[in-house]
This record gives structure tokens, sequence and C-alpha cells, in this order.
């Protein structure tokens, strides 16, 4: 399997809301609404990192990075998600390889740390810890794991962009 991870193009759109769709459809965790949250990301222009995952010249992954705020103020914080794979390709570290590729692209593009509402398991694999002092409302504190990027953690709590709140 030849994978290749690149910017999101403009014409990629219907096949990353399909792709994402079919990614969270048997998820008992999800909305299923990710695909909606992140057109209205792409069109409020809040994408700072969106990437996709190519095997055979398909689409079958995508990553999405957007900003966050910080009730303390702290800037530089991005919050890492949704983040999709079809299902019959999960398990072949095409996730991975978009993780690490958004992140080492949001380092490189000056940002502070990330956030991430997930797994710790698997999110731990890429450095996401609990941090005490952030949080999200109404998610437990194991779920909600940050990313330093070498400076000090912020306190407060964390506020995505309303694209988060698309349904349709």
């Amino acid at each position: 399997m030849s994978l290749n991870i690149r910017n999101e193009l403009p014409e990629d759109s219907k096949r990353i809301s399909a792709v994402t769709a079919q990614a969270f459809e048997r998820e008992a965790h999800s909305s299923h609404t990710e695909q909606f949250i992140v057109d209205a990301l792409r069109q409020a222009g809040q994408l700072t990192v969106s990437l996709v995952a190519v095997v055979n010249d398909e689409i079958v992954g995508h990553v999405a990075i957007s900003p966050v705020t910080v009730s303390s103020g702290a800037a530089g914080w991005y919050g890492l998600g949704p983040i999709s794979v079809l299902p019959e390709l999960q398990g072949l570290r095409i996730g991975s390889s978009l993780m690490k590729t958004a992140l080492a692209k949001l380092q490189s593009k000056g940002a502070n740390g990330c956030v991430v509402l997930g797994n710790p398991d698997y999110y731990g694999r890429f450095g996401f810890k609990a941090h005490a002092g952030l949080e999200l409302t109404g998610v437990p504190q194991e779920y909600f794991q940050t990313l330093s990027f070498g400076g000090e953690l912020p306190t407060g709590t964390v506020q995505y962009h309303e694209s988060f709140d698309a349904t349709e």
C-alpha cells in the first residue's frame, strides 16, 4: 500500500465529507456530525491544518486542526479533530501517519500546543496527556488531553470554534 499525505485541495471537500461520515458512522461516542463540522470549519476559514491520506489516488483519510481559545488568554493553541480513516482501512497506521504529519505541520507554524478530545490510550501514543489545569466543559478530564510544543501549559477552559456546533 502506497500512502501519500498531502494538503487538502478545494476539489477534495466532497470526498472528505464522505470519508468522515463513513469513519464515524458506527461510533457510539459520535454525534455523527463530524463531516458537517469539517465543512463549517472550512467555510469559516478555520482549518489551520487540513490533510488527506491518499492510497491508490483515492482519499481514504482526513485530519483537521483548528484554533481554540483558552479562557486565560493563552495564544497559539489549537484543537485536533476530527480525524478519520475509512473503516475498512483502520488499524493500518493511516491515522497515525495523518496525526504525526499534522502535528509536525502545526508545530512548524509556530503553535504553542494542541488539545484533543478522545481516547487517552490512542492519543497518548502521540504525547497527549490530561492536564488538570485545562478543561473542556462537560468532558471528563482524562478524555481531554494536551500536547505542548515546548512552552508552559496554559490553564483555563478551552472553547472550540462555533463550527463544532454544526449539525448539517
